[in-house]
């Protein structure tokens, strides 16, 4: 969907023009057009064009150059892509903003499309490389088996464990090539001694037997008790990279979730770290025991006889190849079988949560076709990789056998010239056996390391992600905190997207503010920076004249009480959740919490009062009684600063005054920020502060604001015409009561 803008370089036909060996790399479904009203175009990237499709059908094409950009944007609810080249724009496409993961994706693979081209080099990029991250796209580097090196920091506390398994295996291994050697002297001064009339050693054969068997059991022992230790060992680094990668998950910003599916991140933490451990408590063992295994059989087979040893390392440089060969695409593939998966995860997670939503609009077939899409994809994937996989085992498996015929008949043919004996023979086809087999399974552990590989990339993701609201270096220690707010210059930004703009403003200690404003106003922004879930682009926030980056980011976060518009309650018990913020307090601190909030009379009516289980997210209460609990939880911390986001905005008139009394209590004596639409739930306030397009364009008291007419006054008379038209009365808007300032809960 060009603009009036320059003219493309060429107008194509309606079908899609691609020529002769071009490949297309990404595509975009463009669903606005020109005025934002909805239609139906499409952008498509290929690897030395981008191409467009008009509401008419017909294709225009821009050839890829260094020249040439694309830059991305988003405003109100629609996002746009827009072509430029060094003099002009040359077309702008807008789309929805469910369609922005598309677009990203698209606008990474255009850049790096764009680099290539510029270095000379017209090679053209799987598609599968740009991977979904924060804001939006991040380049995909194919994992490296060099990656799982890193988990040694979570093996350093456990290294003379892991020394003790080394040695142990090493002494594993050594036992288990004691039998092949026992055969030399068994065949050559036993048994072929015997078949040409000599009598049998009796005490010799009860001397190799018996080191027969002593070499069996000491394999045996050292084999469990290698395998016991490292499996514990690996069991605990299994779970420090768990703990370790959730309490990283934890300090990072509220914008890194904001762009991550929870089904996707509950895959990362526990099925992939599940498989690493797997890997280091049976693979890893298995790799290095096949590596001593093969280097101490091939010492062996040498001391015997070089030229038969030699012939026995025919097949390995081909083994070597192959599997060099098939690694990259292992690791590539397991990628994405992993993002696939996460796929698939994805998908429960938003459903189960979401079930009765899924109830309510009879979505149970959509959301099953979902789920059968995702598996699908996971499918396709799987079948992909398990073709490359099909093939190269039974190679390997063959490259073998291969080669024990060829050790059969050059070992005849020395037997046959004397050069060696039967039983040295004999010896060398039960050690290559042992040689062949562990190169084997050497092979096979490749596709092991590789999901390992895979799966520790998607975790190191997450742990080298660098948190946009960081710890200061010298953080100042909160002594009492009075709760004076100073917001100066203040600016904040959503990618390239202003939200709050210019906004100055001073809170007194102990005052009321209610921010008002029509929705996407930036109400919310401002408090999610005062409570620095974000940090600010421009300016500052000051508390008590200290600047809010300079305290540690829980230390302040514990002076907040936050009281959400749809409260969050975990699973666990009514008191549990009251005492959520701190976890130590006392019953009668929990009940004194619950009664300020009016909470405890419906909690007494509860099966097992404050004992009885919440379930999750707090089914089983109602809106309001959800909302008093969260009244109670924030009650109870005692904050000097209290948010209250909307806290009113989802339940009835009757338990709105319930609720609006907690409310009372909540506000008395500590600064508090109210957002609500209803004007009628800031009667308390001191100060009323208008917002518009992110900037702050009205402060004052209720009747001030309506003496002006301004935008206020236009909110005020809206909400007036709705309880006209609706019946409905919210209450009067009387001028706001003095706040009483003591410390402490009432």
């Amino acid at each position: 969907m060009p603009s009036s803008d320059p003219s493309p370089v060429l107008v194509a036909t309606p079908s899609t023009p691609l020529e002769p060996g071009e490949n297309a790399l990404a595509s975009l479904d463009v669903d606005l057009d020109a005025s934002e009203r909805f239609a139906s175009s499409e952008i498509v990237l290929t690897d030395r064009r981008l191409l467009a499709r008009d509401t008419a059908g017909g294709w225009s094409a821009w050839p890829i150059s260094p020249a040439l950009t694309l830059q991305h944007a988003d405003q109100g609810g629609v996002g746009q892509l827009s072509l430029h080249d060094d003099s002009a724009r040359l077309a702008v496409w807008r789309y929805t903003l469910g369609h922005d993961p598309d677009a990203l994706r698209l606008l990474a693979l255009f850049e790096r499309q764009r680099r290539r081209l510029a270095a000379g080099d017209a090679e053209p990029e799987d598609e599968a490389e740009a991977e979904e991250t924060d804001f939006g796209v991040e380049s995909a580097v194919p994992p490296s088996t060099w990656v799982l090196l890193r988990l040694g920091r979570f093996a350093k506390p456990y290294r003379w464990q892991l020394a003790l398994g080394f040695v142990l295996t090493l002494a594993a291994t050594a036992a288990s090539l004691v039998a092949p050697y026992l055969t030399i002297p068994l065949m050559d001064e036993v048994l072929i001694p015997y078949q040409n009339g000599k009598q049998i050693d009796t005490v010799l054969v009860w001397k190799l037997l018996a080191g027969l068997l002593g070499a069996a059991l000491v394999a045996w022992a050292l084999g469990w008790l290698r395998t016991w230790l490292l499996a514990l060992v690996s069991e605990r680094i299994g779970a420090d990279l768990r703990t370790a990668t959730f309490d990283h998950l934890l300090r990072l910003s509220l914008d890194y979730f904001g762009s991550k599916r929870t089904g996707d991140l509950m895959s990362r933490i526990g099925s992939e770290s599940d498989r690493i451990c797997v890997f280091l408590s049976l693979h890893a063992l298995d790799f290095a025991t096949d590596v001593l295994m093969i280097v101490m059989t091939a010492t062996i087979l040498f001391s015997i006889n070089p030229s038969l040893a030699l012939v026995t390392l025919l097949p390995l440089p081909f083994i070597a190849w192959m599997i060099h060969l098939v690694r990259d695409r292992l690791r590539t593939g397991f990628e994405k079988i992993d993002r696939v998966w996460g796929e698939v995860t994805s998908v429960l997670a938003d459903t189960i949560p979401g079930i009765r939503v899924v109830k309510a609009f009879a979505q149970e077939q959509r959301e099953a076709e979902r789920f059968r899409r995702a598996n699908r994809a996971n499918l396709e994937v799987n079948d992909k990789l398990n073709k490359t996989w099909s093939l190269f085992t039974p190679t390997v498996s063959l490259l073998t056998e291969i080669g024990l015929l060829v050790v059969w008949a050059f070992g005849i043919w020395l037997v046959s010239r004397n050069q060696i004996t039967v039983g040295v023979l004999t010896a060398f086809i039960a050690y290559i056996g042992r040689f062949y087999g562990r190169l084997d399974s050497m092979s096979r552990i490749v596709s092991v390391t590789q999901k390992a590989a895979a799966g520790a990339k998607r975790i190191f993701d997450i742990l080298d992600h660098v948190s946009n609201v960081p710890e200061p270096a010298q953080p100042v220690k909160i002594e009492r905190m009075q709760g004076g707010l100073s917001l100066q210059g203040l600016g904040f930004r959503y990618g390239s997207r202003a939200v709050i703009r210019g906004v100055d403003l001073e809170i007194r200690p102990g005052e009321m503010i209610g921010l008002v404003g029509h929705s996407g106003s930036g109400k919310s922004t401002l408090v999610n920076l005062i409570c620095r879930f974000y940090d600010v682009t421009d300016g500052a926030i000051k508390v008590d004249g200290v600047d809010l980056r300079r305290f540690g980011v829980a230390d302040y976060r514990r002076h907040i009480g936050l009281v959400l518009q749809e409260p969050f309650l975990f699973f666990g018990t009514v008191a549990e959740n009251i005492a959520y913020g701190k976890p130590g307090a006392t019953r009668q601190e929990i009940v004194a919490a619950a009664r300020a909030a009016h909470a405890h009379e419906f909690i007494l009516r509860l099966p097992h009062g404050y004992d009885s289980l919440v379930g999750e997210r707090g089914q089983g209460l109602s809106g309001g009684e959800r909302q008093r609990i969260s009244i109670a939880r924030a009650l109870l911390i005692d904050p000097r600063i209290l948010i209250l986001d909307e806290a009113t905005s989802s339940v009835d008139t009757e338990t709105e005054k319930e609720i609006q009394k907690a409310l009372d209590n909540l506000v008395q004596g500590r600064t508090t920020i109210a957002i609500a639409h209803r004007l009628s739930t800031l009667r308390r306030a001191d100060r009323l502060v208008v917002m518009d397009r992110g900037r702050i364009v009205e402060v004052g008291t209720h009747d001030e604001l309506l003496a002006r007419e301004g935008a206020y006054w236009r909110l005020y008379e809206a909400q007036l015409r709705q309880v006209d038209e609706s019946g409905v009365d919210h209450g009067p808007l009387p001028a706001p009561v003095p706040a009483a300032h003591p410390a402490g809960m009432v």
